[in-house]
């Protein structure tokens, strides 16, 4: 590992294109999974592969999905079809909560498309057959997920993501909040930071960018810079900003016309951005808009967890794990452990023991321990699914550090072996 470089990270805001379709995607699972409950149907039984395509003032919904009967209705012919209108009322719901109000997209204009129908039976077989087989359901597809942890902030997540995400996150609430000329600014945003890293720890940043909506057409990229500074200065807080640092606020100029008005926007096109900013491998599977059979989301949100238990244990300063899955099989074809040259006293081969005696990694064993069968992932779909902080309702619950000691115990034992 380099000790001296530079490496950067981008966000993007809940308003840009691609994260209106990943928040209607995952508003769209939370719908299923709390008509599952409010219904009494067994969320174990809840499918859903829901994919959104945004433009000017038009919204595609998609998918495969096993709903609630209350989420279906009666055709001519008596045939239970899908009822699209609670699929079109929580677009709606999310679209003004996110802030369109715009002729271009406004949340009460835009037509709304719901093309959803029931999950392929190839595909159902595979997890449902094999929890006959197995005693546990099978994976919802094949793949490799990764999970990462490193010390370089107090959430133990990468620092170039984890700035350029609370630059937007601050940004957003102020325009929310409404106070002053920070009102002004449009729910459209990109964000990226490069840091100085110096004998491998972030120790400062070099280049800020921002490109953001604003509502005045008035506005250049000097005014815009006066109202978004202190925000960026807030939320870099303890990363120090060199002196020559280049900063790079809505280069272009103006930036009026913005979210699906400005660019057509899809579901999970944003991978780099939830997840680690490239400072980790990406199995290359998007998370919104999928139930957790799905090992895409579920089998990441585990790797996660585990890597961030590993760090927190101490026994290691960074932490890789990738894990990998056939459709259908219900154990990890794989699990592989890298502590980067920086584990304390371990090796690789101890982590990956422990990991295996200490969580079950089928899709079920995944969902069982993180109880994930809930209405949480709404949140999820902007400023990164990893180092947020978990929630009361359950959501995050693979940002919790307690199986660090259960973790040390095991390690403590095979080394004594």
């Amino acid at each position: 590992m380099r000790a001296n470089y530079l490496f950067t990270s981008e966000s993007v805001a809940e308003g840009h294109p691609d994260k209106v379709c990943d928040r209607i995607s995952d508003e769209i699972v939370d719908l299923v999974y709390r008509e599952a409950a409010k219904t009494g149907v067994n969320p174990w039984g809840v499918r859903i592969a829901c994919e959104t395509l945004a433009t000017t003032n038009r919204v595609v919904i998609a998918g495969e999905v096993r709903l609630p009967p209350s989420l279906m209705k009666k055709d001519k012919d008596g045939k239970d079809v899908i009822n699209p209108s609670k699929f079109k009322a929580a677009a709606r719901r999310a679209i003004k909560d996110i802030g369109y109000e715009q002729d271009g997209f406004h949340w009460k204009k835009a037509k709304i498309d719901v093309l959803l129908h029931s999950q392929s039976a190839d595909i159902a077989q595979g997890v449902d057959s094999a929890a006959d087989q197995q005693g546990d359901e099978g994976a919802g597809d094949q793949g490799i997920m990764f999970g990462y942890a490193c010390k370089e902030t107090p959430d133990l997540m990468p620092a170039p993501i984890y700035y350029s995400h609370r630059i937007l996150q601050l940004l957003a609430a102020a325009r929310k909040k409404g106070d002053g000329e920070v009102a002004k600014l449009g729910p459209d945003a990109k964000s990226q930071v490069t840091v100085r890293y110096v004998d491998g720890k972030p120790s400062e940043a070099t280049s800020i960018v921002l490109s953001t909506q604003h509502l005045d057409e008035s506005w250049d990229s000097k005014k815009v810079r006066a109202v978004v500074e202190p925000y960026i200065r807030e939320a870099l807080g303890e990363l120090k900003i060199a002196e020559d640092c280049k900063w790079y606020i809505n280069p272009t100029g103006k930036f009026v016309i913005g979210g699906p008005d400005g660019d057509a926007g899809l579901t999970g096109r944003k991978i780099i951005v939830d997840t680690y900013g490239g400072a980790a491998p990406h199995g290359g599977g998007a998370f919104s808009g999928k139930d957790t059979t799905k090992v895409d989301r579920s089998a990441a949100y585990a790797a996660r967890y585990l890597a961030k238990n590993v760090v927190a244990a101490g026994l290691a300063d960074r932490c890789t794990i990738q894990l990998s899955y056939a459709i259908g099989v219900a154990q990890p074809l794989s699990i592989y452990v890298d502590l980067h040259g920086t584990g304390k006293g371990v090796s690789e081969d101890q982590v990956e023991a422990a990991i295996r005696q200490n969580m079950d990694l089928s899709p079920s064993g995944i969902r069982r321990h993180l109880d994930l069968n809930k209405p949480i992932y709404a949140k999820t779909s902007a400023y990164g699914h990893f180092g947020r902080k978990a929630g009361r309702d359950g959501s995050f619950s693979w940002e919790r550090t307690d199986l660090v000691k259960a973790l040390k115990e095991a390690v403590k034992t095979k080394v004594a072996a």
